[in-house]
């Protein structure tokens, strides 16, 4: 239970540190809970990843995909869904 424990405080700190910034004595203890959870690295790694998409995102200018793309694109989910069948 105390893994359990650490890893919702550490993604928490995760999380808290790419909003505004933890303390020094939190940022030792998330990098001290890191070093040996792996699953706390990826989920650092992928927080880091969605919140830097959703930037981009929020500056992103709406674009549109012309007809034949999208008619490509149809075609190949076509595929890929019989394959599966």
């Amino acid at each position: 239970m105390k893994i359990i424990s650490n890893c919702k405080r550490a993604t928490f700190l995760i999380e808290k540190k790419q909003i505004g910034g933890i303390t020094m004595r939190y940022e030792m203890a998330l990098q001290l809970h890191l070093a040996c959870c792996s699953l706390c690295r990826v989920y650092e790694q992928q927080s880091i990843m969605i919140d830097q998409l959703v930037h981009e995102l929020q500056f992103m200018q709406t674009k549109q995909l012309d007809d034949d793309l999208k008619k490509e694109m149809q075609k190949l989910i076509t595929v890929s869904l019989e394959k599966i069948k």
